[in-house]
């Protein structure tokens, strides 16, 4: 039995779900474990720590965060000296980014972007390898907009984890979002998944209790 005929779906938009997470309220994800996981959005909001700082070390130059969210990374990408741009499709996430003193626009991945073809690296932290739920499609755009020597730093999940795209919906406060597409990739898929997306070379690192690859053409 799928997700659409097994639970019932809401009619309210992904962003206004999560935007509502992001003001505070409490918020699950169904869909993509056996039952709801709490999105963990109160780490979203808070300031990087050491594991986001280790995650952040393998960034080089320019870099653009893809779903950038409440833009942690984003500032802390800043402080660390680069020039980097946050981008999200949920305006709040935009304008807590903006927040934080750091540029912020509200685009999706594939539409077209400020610098494409000229940013030394592409991060992809917090789970966003599952945007769209074709983590190929998504790594294949995320190297279009890399300069001719940059990478992608790419948080995955941890060893044993097996790859798998489901229909997924947020629920907060009683209000459940319309289902949208997730995958999840681990150490085991992710050079599989970068190979197909034209990258020749991937590295896979520990980051405090997190994971991350570099991948590189």
């Amino acid at each position: 039995m799928s997700l659409r005929e097994s639970l019932p779906i809401g009619d309210v938009s992904f962003s206004e779900v999560f935007s509502r997470a992001l003001r505070g309220f409490p918020c699950s994800v169904i869909g993509l474990s056996d039952g709801p996981r709490e999105l963990p959005v109160h780490t979203w909001t808070e300031r990087a720590d050491a594991a986001d700082e280790a995650l952040l070390s393998y960034c080089e130059g320019a870099t653009l965060d893809i779903g950038c969210g409440p833009g942690r990374l984003t500032a802390a990408l800043a402080d660390r000296g680069h020039v980097v741009l946050g981008i999200d499709v949920v305006n709040e996430a935009v304008g807590q980014t903006r927040d934080r003193g750091v540029f912020a626009l509200c685009r999706d991945v594939f539409s077209r972007l400020p610098g494409e073809g000229r940013w030394q690296t592409a991060l992809l932290a917090d789970e966003n390898l599952g945007i769209g739920g074709d983590p190929e499609a998504l790594l294949g755009r995320a190297r279009e907009l890399l300069a001719s020597r940059g990478r992608v730093v790419v948080e995955v999940a941890p060893p044993g984890v097996r790859r798998s795209t489901e229909w997924a919906f947020l629920e907060s406060d009683g209000v459940r979002s319309k289902p949208f597409r997730w995958s999840v990739v681990g150490t085991d898929d992710i050079r599989e998944v970068a190979t197909a997306a034209g990258f020749t070379r991937v590295g896979v690192h520990a980051v405090g209790d997190r994971w991350c690859a570099v991948l590189r053409t």
